[in-house]
């Protein structure tokens, strides 16, 4: 895919996250009280934004967009502008880079920095101050993901339904007695 992006179609408010349907990409974020918001395109190596899209459609306070152009692979995040109310428990600042609720995919590490936080650690007003510094570079991006799976080699079990059983168990209690299981192992995930 090569930025910028240059079509921008409404697209849809479901599914939410970022869909890739075979030939673009669908983008739908919630928000009950944002007044406006970004999509924010990243270069392959997540370093540095390239490209910003405001979502101008919002049906049922889910703001969407379809970009036609856009592929697997694509890094991007949000920044979501609205009433910076502390007392209401509003705390919009679109100078904060946000990672999607509904990513599929998270790469890159969280580079931990007090620009983080929507407020300046230190201020005199506390939590009511508001940090106007970005803080994308110390934050990991989405990626798009193509949700097919391939399965190789792999073949499906093809079993029809009515002869499926499926085994479904309490790992706690499947385990916490086990003779053959070690004592510091058993009722764990381990």
């Amino acid at each position: 895919m090569h930025l910028p992006v240059t079509a921008v179609w409404p697209g849809s408010p479901t599914p939410r996250g970022a869909s890739w349907d075979g030939e673009g990409v669908n983008f739908a974020l919630f928000s009950e009280h944002a007044e406006r918001v970004e999509l924010c395109l990243f270069d392959p190596n997540g370093r540095r934004e390239v490209q910003r899209i405001e979502l101008r459609e919002q049906t049922n306070l889910v703001w969407h967009c379809y970009l036609p152009e856009a592929r697997p692979g694509l890094l991007y995040g949000y920044r979501v502008y609205g009433p910076y109310d502390p007392a209401r428990g509003h705390r919009f600042n679109g100078n904060k880079l946000l990672i999607e609720p509904y990513a599929k995919d998270i790469v890159g590490q969280v580079r931990w920095s007090d620009a983080h936080f929507g407020y300046r650690i230190g201020h005199r007003n506390q939590d009511l101050s508001f940090d106007r510094r970005d803080n994308h570079a110390g934050i990991p991006k989405c990626r798009v993901i193509d949700p097919a799976f391939t399965w190789g080699d792999d073949k499906a079990p093809n079993i029809p339904w009515p002869d499926m059983v499926i085994y479904e168990t309490h790992v706690r209690g499947f385990t916490k007695n086990h003779p053959e299981v070690p004592p510091s192992l058993r009722g764990t995930y381990a």
